[in-house]
Parts: structure tokens; C-alpha cells; sequence
């Protein structure tokens, strides 16, 4: 079937985006609409004694200023996480506040919000806000978060959100003592600013009881779900959720902002539109930021060079305040995975989630797995030097094989499929591994040092187990599918559109994906996770599937013939007993008729996965050259072979690597938000954080191992996330790999320049 599964069809959303056909929230302005802009702590730390607005009352403009006193009909921000520790105690969430009341815990929290007729109206009204504060000491270093003369964050006697424990303690102790080699790696997992295209923005109205709120977002039903029952508290169907083009996801389009609620509330008090839309510097300070972990991993291998024990204890940086999944994606998300593809009989995983003075951590690509992942190959490269063998090697004598499946992993998920030791050959012959030291010897008579390392990735995706797709057929031809997920770049409306076209046979342009907007999608639970071909594809298969046994019953009645002689092809019904056909837009038509019930041909499907996961993998390899005169690293040959099951689009496939290795290589070398000791961000603005441009990579080689998952229909994984797991340990690996002779045994992302050179000179230097 042309444009059907497996081909390398192009975008058809990209005609009209790069024709300047996209609406996104900025673009839409309502008569009469208002905007609105927040007053920010400029303080991490301090109580606060009284917010002044007379001035900002009299400014032009000003219509309303609202401070925590004003809004306490709306509930504080929710976190979703249900995380406890060993003993089964509840992890500690502070009450999270839309705008700060008594005290604010880092630089950027909300504390007062200015509707104006203008933006700048606003925002000059919010530069005359006074603030009385009594400024309390600050702690932004996650290591010392626990120490006793750190200072509290919330009220209580610590720091500690949830000591988060799986494995048996005592048994990796035992299986320690007993090993030959122990290997121990300590390793930072850097913040990040997720920095999508598209600045927060939202457009808020209300009336007739109802809210309609304009929003960028992963998912508007979650929205919708989240607004309604835990912040403006009225019932799902009093607020629509209208989530157009949406520029960039990362995560942080799954979080509802206060912003959000503070719009919805001033346009019902105020009876106009209420907009607000940030700039890039305000994202860098209130966008949930992602990673910030350090963990020491440890490993206990045998004589026989077999992984015996792993240990991994992790302090990981929470930020404030608990996001809405805050204290979940280092602990349950990336904990489902720890220890990756290796089998190991022992492990122990510890994370201490803590709170600092800083901006609040929530998902981020890959949202605990990418961190999972590099704790493992660090690991495995530093244990084949003080085994002395071959680091290949050493991965492959440790891989679960196909035979162990289904393997049992620590966090107690079951893995179904995986060519681990194929898929890695695979990656070393598109890296042309076995030719890397005549590379290696160009690279130094150029004077630079050359280095090559492998990631080998595993994730669970699939997100919430429910999707749900409707499909109707148009008496023109046409279908309309109504999808849960929503796409912000992936390329939904082809690939969905891909299915369909095969099933149903028919032209491909005549598939209309509709998403986005609550009035139409009744339930979904968006995109995020890589589960967008898993859930929603395969939920739009599901549709298609019942919707033609709707179709095949009314064809038989037309063509006069016993369904079970009904066959389908090509857009056509036909029967075998009396050479007949029809059309499948003639049945939709006819299903329109009272014989046929009148309701046309439309079917629901709910798409349930279970209580498992899909686990998408592959090998990532990376060359670097690093020059030792000024420490500059450059990724200079990039091969990735993943396998993500079955790939319903090549060319999409291949993109979605592609932008995830460029997010991994930014946290690699370049990407690292900094805030000083007193709790300002250093790093609040492109001119401060560095994000790699496209001349910082090189061209990165696409290749696909599709071993088909077992457990849905399509056999398909996800790809979303794959490359941002694989990047960082094959790129820090090979920078290890080129300074090794040089005596540099460690390098902590980022590798800026600095840092390499001043690992160079302090290694000559000993």
C-alpha cells in the first residue's frame, strides 16, 4: 500500500508550518483580552512581611493585581507522584501554592500577578510592587542538602522528601564480599533547562460557567483533569483545553503552570480574555529544569569477569517544591530500568530525593532512564580497565540473552524482547569499529586525540496503559480520528495516518487526524514516554479493525449476501457469491440512513496495555577529538542502531533520533544550569547556557534493528527518547577513551572546554 507501514513518507504537517500555516497560543487574541504578568522573587530563600501594590495600583492600564490573599479559591499545584520509602511512609510533599503566601523558596517563584491592558502596561506595573522580606540562607548544592548545618527548606527537620529503596541491602553486602573486582564510579547527571521553542503562554476566557483555556501542552485531557479537579476545583466538563501547534515538549508541556490558573481566574473575575505569554530569560528561571543527580554505582564481578552485585545510591535534586512528578522520575521511572540490559543476581537501588533553594526538577526527555543508562556504561567501561579485558566484550558476556526472556528485571518488570549482543555488532559495523585506530593515528599527526565509545541504552516506555482512539467514516471517502495523544512534532498525523492508509486501504490524504482540544477528545493520556505509536497507534488500529466489522455488517445487508462472504480491499466491500461490490464511502453514506440506524460509522476503541512496559534499546557509538592544547571536544563520527520495534516511518524514525542524540550531546558538552551559592541562576539566558547548534555535531547515522515487541499488535517500542539515553555515556566514553594515555580517569558532564583542559593539565601536572 503506498504511504501504508514502513515507508519513509514525508511530514504531511510540514507543508503548512513551513508556509507559516501554524497557530500556536501567541496567535490567537480575543477582543477585549487583557494580559497579565507576575511578580518574581528576586530572593531563594526568605519570609515575607508585606507586598505593596498602591503604586503598582496607579500605574496606566492596571486593572487588578492579585496577591495569595486574592485567589485562595484556587488549590495549590498538585504532585502526581506516589512514591514511598522501604518502611512504606509516604514521601513528604509540601504544599505548593500558586503565588507564594508566607515564604518563597527560590529565585522566580510567583508572588504576584498584574492584569493590564498591555503586556508592558503589566509588566511596568509589576516592576512597582514592593516587597518586605526577611531574607533566610540558602542552599543550592544537592550534596550537602542533608548535612545537619544545611538550612530547612519547609517545615520540618529535614530536607529529605522520600529515601526511596529497592533490592535486598543485605544480599549485595554478601555478594560483594564474595566478588573479585569491585568497581566503584561516581557520577553527575547535570541540570538542564529544557528550553523549548515556543515560551509559555496561555489565553484564558470564561463564561456561561464555563472555562476555555488556550495552552501549549503533551496532552490537553490531563490538563483539563488537573485544572478542574485540583486547582480551579469545578467539574472536567466546565473547563476546555485547546492545545494548538505546541513548539516543543521535552516534559516540561506535561506540567500545568501557575500562570495557567492565575489567567483562568482573572477571566472569571474580571469577565474578559486574560493572556499572558513569557519571554526566553523568564523560561530559564520558572521552566521545570531536568537530571540534577549524583549518584556512586558500584559493582561486584567475579574471576570470570560476570556482574555479580550492582549498588547504586543517588541523591537526586528536587528543586523547592515537588513538580507533579517531581520525586517519581529518579526513583519509580528510572528505577525500572536500573541495571539496563545486564543480568546481575543482586542489586540495590537507593535514591534520596532532597529539596534545595532552587527552580523545581521535572521530566525531561527520557525522564530518569537517559540517567539509569549512563550510571551503567560508565560503569561497564571503568570495569573492563581494572579487569583488563575488552569493554565489548565484557558487555556482551553480561547482556540478558533472547533465551532468558522473559527476564525478570530488578525493579521487578518483566522484559519481553531484545537483540542486545545483534543490535550491539550491528552498531560496531556502522561504526566501522574494527577501523577506528587508522582514524585514531590521522587525528594525532593533526595533533588531536582521538577517542571512541559505545552507550547501550535501554528504556521502558508506554506511559498510562489507557488510549483511546474514535474513528468516523465520511460519506465523501473521508476519516476523521479523534486521538488521545497529542503530537508537538513527532509527526502524528502521518504515521497515524500510515496505519490507517494500510488497514482501511484507502488514500492516504483522506485521513484527517484530529487532537487537541477537550471538546473533542473525551480521554487520552497524551504524549510522553515514547507511547505514541504503542498507545495511540495502536489504539487507532483497534478503531479501524471494529469500525470495519461495523462497515463489512451494513455492506453485507447492501450486497445481499451473509457477512461472513464479505471480503474488504482496497476501499471496497465485495461478495464472493454474487460478484458484487461496494463502496466503503457508499456504506458510510447508507449507514446515515434510518434502516441502518441513522448514526453513521463511528466506533470508540479503549486501548489497554496492561501492566507492563515496552522496552526500546540500541547501541549508540561515538568518536571524539579532543584537543589538549585548549580542551575542546568535538563529536566527529556519531553511528546509532536502535531498535524500536517495528518502524512505522523510517525517515520520522531516523528525526526522532536525530533530535534526541542533539539534546544528549548538549548535556554532554555543553548544556549546565548554574546558580550561585546565595540562590540566583547564573544561567538565565542563551548568552549564559550554552545550547549546541547544528555545527557542533556531525552528520549522526541512522539504522534500525526491528525486533518486533510480542505484546501489541503493531510490534512497536517508541523512539522518542533513544537517543538522549544513548548520547551522553558514548560521548563521555570516548572522551575517556582519547585522554586515557594522558592519565585523565574521570570527566563529569558537562565537558566544556574548561573542564577538559583543566583535567588535562592537572593529570600532566601528577
Amino acid at each position: 500500500m503506498k504511504f501504508g507501514i514502513g515507508q519513509s513518507v514525508p511530514r504531511k504537517e510540514d507543508p503548512r508550518m513551513i508556509t507559516g500555516g501554524g497557530q500556536f497560543t501567541d496567535d490567537i487574541n480575543l477582543e477585549g483580552q487583557l494580559h497579565l504578568r507576575v511578580m518574581r522573587s528576586p530572593y531563594a530563600h526568605g519570609l515575607i512581611n508585606a507586598i505593596d501594590t498602591t503604586a503598582a495600583h496607579e500605574m496606566p492600564g492596571v486593572i487588578a493585581i492579585y496577591t495569595a490573599d486574592d485567589i485562595r479559591d484556587l488549590g495549590p499545584m498538585p504532585c502526581r507522584a506516589v512514591v514511598a520509602d522501604a518502611d512504606g511512609n509516604p514521601a513528604y510533599i509540601p504544599e505548593r501554592l500558586v503565588l507564594a503566601s508566607d515564604k518563597v523558596a527560590y529565585v522566580g517563584q510567583p508572588i504576584a500577578a498584574v492584569i493590564a491592558t498591555t503586556a508592558q502596561a503589566a509588566q511596568d506595573a509589576v516592576e512597582m510592587i514592593g516587597l518586605e522580606l526577611d531574607d533566610l540562607p540558602a542552599n543550592v548544592d544537592p550534596a550537602v542538602a542533608l548535612a545537619p548545618d544545611t538550612p530547612v527548606i519547609h517545615d520540618r527537620d529535614s530536607n529529605l522528601c522520600v529515601h526511596y529503596e529497592n533490592g535486598d541491602a543485605a544480599a549485595v553486602d554478601a555478594a560483594f564480599a564474595a566478588c573479585v573486582h569491585r568497581v566503584e564510579v561516581d557520577l553527575v547527571n547535570n541540570r538542564v533547562a529544557p528550553s523549548p521553542l515556543e515560551p509559555r503562554s496561555v489565553l484564558a476566557v470564561y463564561a456561561d460557567g464555563q472555562y476555555v483555556i488556550y495552552n501549549p501542552s503533551q496532552g490537553p485531557v490531563a490538563q483539563q483533569g488537573v485544572l478542574a479537579n485540583a486547582i480551579l476545583r469545578v467539574k472536567p466538563d466546565q473547563v476546555r483545553v485547546i492545545s494548538l501547534d505546541t513548539g516543543g515538549g521535552f516534559g516540561i508541556r506535561g506540567e500545568v503552570q501557575p500562570e495557567v490558573a492565575l489567567c483562568a481566574f482573572a477571566a472569571k473575575a474580571l469577565g474578559r480574555p486574560v493572556k499572558y505569554r513569557g519571554d526566553r530569560s523568564e523560561m530559564f528561571l520558572t521552566d521545570s529544569h531536568g537530571r540534577d543527580n549524583l549518584t556512586r554505582v558500584t559493582g561486584g564481578f567475579d574471576a570470570a569477569g560476570d556482574l555479580r552485585a550492582l549498588r547504586v545510591e543517588t541523591t537526586a535534586n528536587l528543586g523547592a517544591y515537588c513538580s507533579a512528578v517531581g520525586p517519581f522520575v529518579p526513583t519509580v521511572a528510572g528505577g525500572r530500568i536500573v541495571g539496563t540490559v545486564y543480568k546481575i543476581p543482586h542489586v540495590h537501588h537507593s535514591v534520596r530525593t532532597v529539596f534545595t533553594n532552587t527552580q523545581p526538577v521535572a521530566a525531561y526527555r527520557g525522564a530518569g532512564r537517559p540517567e539509569a543508562c549512563y550510571v551503567m556504561e560508565r560503569l561497564f567501561e571503568e570495569a573492563a580497565i581494572e579487569l583488563q579485558v575488552d569493554s565489548i566484550a565484557l558487555r556482551k558476556q553480561n547482556f540478558i540473552q533472547p533465551e532468558d526472556m522473559p527476564y525478570t528485571l530488578p525493579s521487578g518488570v518483566e522484559l519481553f524482547s531484545g537483540e542486545f549482543a545483534q543490535t550491539l555488532d550491528l552498531g560496531l559495523r556502522a561504526a566501522d569499529y574494527a577501523g577506528f585506530p587508522a582514524r585514531a593515528a590521522t587525528s594525532q599527526r593533526a595533533g588531536k586525540l582521538r577517542g571512541i565509545g559505545v552507550g547501550f541504552y535501554v528504556e521502558s516506555s508506554g506511559g498510562g496503559p489507557e488510549e483511546e482512539a474514535a474513528i468516523s467514516l465520511n460519506p465523501d471517502g473521508s476519516v476523521d480520528v479523534v486521538v488521545g495523544t497529542h503530537s508537538h512534532g513527532q509527526g502524528h498525523r502521518t504515521t497515524y495516518s500510515q496505519i490507517l492508509s494500510e488497514q482501511l486501504g484507502i488514500e492516504f490524504d483522506k485521513i484527517n487526524i484530529i487532537q487537541g482540544d477537550t471538546r473533542e477528545v473525551k480521554f487520552g493520556g497524551g504524549t510522553g514516554g515514547s507511547r505514541s505509536s504503542q498507545m495511540g497507534g495502536v489504539a487507532v488500529r483497534g478503531a479501524c479493525i471494529a469500525v470495519l466489522d461495523s462497515a463489512r455488517s451494513i455492506a453485507a445487508e447492501m450486497l445481499q449476501t451473509p457477512t461472513s462472504a464479505v471480503s474488504y480491499a482496497q476501499g471496497r466491500f465485495t461478495s464472493a457469491q454474487n460478484n458484487s461490490e461496494v463502496s466503503l464511502a457508499q456504506v458510510a453514506q447508507a449507514a446515515r440512513q434510518p434502516q441502518f440506524g441513522s448514526q453513521g460509522l463511528r466506533y470508540t476503541y479503549r486501548y489497554n496495555r496492561g501492566t507492563g512496559y515496552t522496552f526500546p534499546n540500541g547501541a549508540h557509538i561515538a568518536e571524539v577529538e579532543v584537543d589538549p592544547d585548549t580542551g575542546v571536544v568535538d563529536v566527529v563520527r556519531y553511528s546509532a542502531v536502535d531498535d524500536c520495534g517495528r518502524v512505522i516511518n523510517p525517515l520520522l524514525a531516523a528525526g526522532q533520533v536525530h533530535g534526541g542524540v542533539m539534546m544528549g550531546v548538549g548535556q554532554t558538552l555543553y548544556e549546565n544550569v548554574v546558580y550561585a551559592t546565595d540562590g540566583q541562576l547564573l544561567t538565565g539566558s542563551l548568552m549564559d547556557y550554552a545550547m549546541p547548534r547544528a555545527s557542533h555535531v556531525c552528520d549522526v547515522e541512522v539504522a534500525f534493528n526491528e525486533v518486533l515487541d510480542p505484546n501489541n499488535e503493531l510490534g512497536v517500542k517508541g523512539i522518542g527518547e533513544g537517543g538522549a539515553c544513548g548520547a551522553p555515556p558514548a560521548v563521555v566514553n570516548a572522551a575517556l577513551d582519547a585522554l586515557r594515555d594522558l592519565g585523565v580517569t574521570n570527566l563529569d558532564m558537562p565537558l566544556t572546554s574548561e573542564s577538559v583542559w583543566r583535567a588535562i593539565r592537572t593529570a600532566r601536572e601528577a
